[in-house]
């Protein structure tokens, strides 16, 4: 069991009119209106600091609080390795199955909760994000100076992220460009998630194949941008989902199933590797490079041989 958490918000001019009801029914879907119901009656809702009765009104600037109980988090792996240890910055590689940031069930079992354990006085912050299923290379900032540098580094599209990742067998072309945008489409108990979609935002991916099987086919993908998903997405836009993906199909949007179990982001079971990384260091302005081959997902290493 973890030690529980405090969610955290503030009524807004949009949601000012709205019950504490219609308030977190509306607004997290992960839960319908009996389960939050229950929540506010029991107390672990708040207004103010003050139990509050559900039908009560919001208003803008009001503050309300929802205390979860402790819960039992799904395991993960929860080692990873420091390939670089400074003063403004680490180095680490991701295991597949470990999440990034608290969410979904998860807040101790993260790669952030476990960072702070291990150096508590530094409040380190990773720069970008991999999905759950991504393994490999991250950049993770431990001093003001790093985090304020390299987040605008990310913002400037100046750090260069490449990735390895296996879809089925293709005949593309061995060097092609995928640009489809990327936006918010409704999807049912998150309320949205990202896919393909003409009213998205601008994406770049750069692909080059590797190896071509009789199985699969082994890709190396630049981002230029880093939209959430963006290589799961852009190579299903292009008819070749990666394989073993859970989520995205062909088109760069969610699968409908069979059965009553909708996937989300962060189900496992594809191949994706962040396998090198290259920024401007914050202090030294040296440029550094890093490469990470795959040590950590060993159930695809006969796919890569």
């Amino acid at each position: 069991m973890n030690q529980g958490w405090i969610y955290r918000d503030k009524v807004r001019p949009i949601d000012a009119g709205l019950t504490v009801l219609e308030y977190y029914t509306e607004r997290y879907h992960h839960s319908g209106s009996e389960e939050w119901l229950k929540r506010i009656l029991s107390e672990q809702i708040l207004l103010n600091n003050q139990p509050v009765n559900p039908h009560t009104c919001l208003q803008t600037g009001q503050n309300l609080t929802y205390h979860r109980p402790p819960w039992k988090e799904p395991d993960v792996p929860l080692s990873f390795e420091v390939l670089s240890e400074e003063q403004d910055l680490l180095i680490i590689a991701k295991p597949s199955g470990l999440p990034v940031l608290p969410g979904g069930g998860f807040l101790e079992h993260t790669l952030l909760w476990q960072l702070q354990q291990q150096y508590p006085q530094d409040k380190p912050v990773p720069i970008h994000r991999l999905g759950r299923g991504t393994s490999g290379l991250m950049l993770i900032a431990r001093s003001p100076l790093a985090r304020s540098n390299l987040t605008q580094q990310m913002r400037d599209r100046q750090i260069r992220k490449v990735y390895r990742t296996l879809i089925g067998k293709s005949e593309l072309p061995d060097h092609f460009i995928i640009d489809h945008p990327i936006g918010k489409i409704p999807y049912p108990s998150l309320g949205y998630l990202y896919a393909a979609t003409p009213d998205g935002k601008f994406a770049y991916s750069e692909c080059q194949v590797l190896k071509r099987r009789d199985q699969n086919t082994l890709l190396e993908v630049t981002i230029l941008t880093g939209r959430p998903h963006q290589i799961r997405i852009h190579l299903a836009t292009m008819g070749y989902p990666l394989l073993g993906d859970p989520l995205y199909t062909i088109g760069g949007i969610p699968k409908i199933n069979d059965n009553d179990k909708l996937a989300v982001p962060g189900d496992c079971g594809y191949y994706l590797h962040a396998y090198q990384l290259a920024f401007i260091h914050p202090r030294t302005k040296q440029l550094m490079t890093f490469t990470c081959p795959d040590r950590i997902n060993p159930k695809y290493h006969d796919s890569l041989d």
